[in-house]
């Protein structure tokens, strides 16, 4: 049997949805392509407005005054190193979290889920925090980054969400029957099937420890621990202007106020790009893990 052919009504439902769509889509990427041809054009004319489309006084300056900088690909390595750690060590911490809280008949499973809701909304602050981690000996060691945050309480309700209602409980029963136990089921059952929400909390977790400069920032003094985005503002920080900058510099003040625009448009894409490649490798996971955690039923 053929299709029914689209009427005259269909047809434009298509097109004003595609119009709709292609809208969106620019406004939703049109900023980012804007710190990107903003970022190799001179700030004054982009402070002008004339940039929209395309570069207006192309330059590599601020690049060129990233790049130049010798903690900048020692940031990288630093990120790199922090983001993989913090993943892995922070999507362990959410699914043994998630797993327990999912079994309905834990004992104290309520109690346990509001301490942990409770955390959500109330902390001690900063100056607590880092009380207890000078205390724990953690100052200047990388695992600040990582210990007082391990267990992001919002992306673990997503994942015990997940866990009850997209695990078939009939698996689960017929594993308790055939003998497994818990530390089984969860590591041959549970975690196999649980890939797509597994892919989301990855990337959300890399996404908040690729970002992260401020607790860096607290936790790790001195220059050889810096991940990428503390050096960027170290860099930024160093080209603000001043008398004494501006007086070594040829142009002198409006030279160096324009250079130090130019690096904050750079800062941005050269922060952000790491992640933008990495995305679309895992956008495929994304929504479907994403809508089956969060949505019940």
């Amino acid at each position: 049997m053929k299709p029914k052919p689209l009427g005259l009504s269909d047809r434009a439902s298509d097109v004003i949805l595609v119009v709709l769509s292609l809208i969106i889509a620019f406004i939703v990427a049109y900023p980012l392509y804007y710190i990107l041809i903003a970022s190799v054009s001179d700030p004054y004319e982009v402070y002008a407005g004339k940039t929209f489309l395309l570069p207006s006084g192309f330059s590599f300056n601020g690049y060129k005054a990233v790049f130049a900088d010798n903690n900048l690909f020692r940031g990288f390595f630093n990120s790199v190193k922090y983001t993989v750690i913090g993943t892995v060590f922070s999507v362990i911490m959410i699914y043994l979290t998630a797993y327990p809280l999912s079994i309905k008949n834990l004992p104290g499973r309520k109690l346990i889920s509001i301490f942990f809701i409770i955390t959500m909304y109330f902390g001690g602050g900063l100056i607590p925090t880092y009380l207890i981690v000078k205390n724990t000996g953690l100052i200047n060691n990388i695992w600040a980054l990582f210990l007082p945050g391990g267990v992001a309480v919002g992306n673990m309700i997503i994942v015990r969400n997940y866990f009850e209602n997209s695990i078939p409980k009939e698996l689960i029963e017929a594993a308790k029957i055939d003998g497994c136990s818990q530390w089984r089921t969860f590591g041959q059952i549970v975690v196999p099937l649980s890939k797509p929400i597994m892919a989301v909390m990855v990337v959300y977790s890399m996404v908040a420890y690729w970002n992260d400069w401020f607790t860096a920032l607290i936790y790790l003094p001195g220059q050889e621990k810096a991940p990428l985005p503390l050096v960027l503002r170290n860099i930024l920080i160093k080209s603000s202007v001043s008398a004494t900058q501006a007086s070594t510099i040829s142009g002198g003040y409006a030279e160096l106020n324009k250079l130090t625009e130019m690096i904050k448009f750079s800062s941005i894409i050269v922060a952000a790009l790491p992640m933008l490649i990495i995305y679309p490798f895992v956008q495929k996971y994304f929504e479907k893990g994403m809508m089956a955690g969060a949505v019940k039923g």
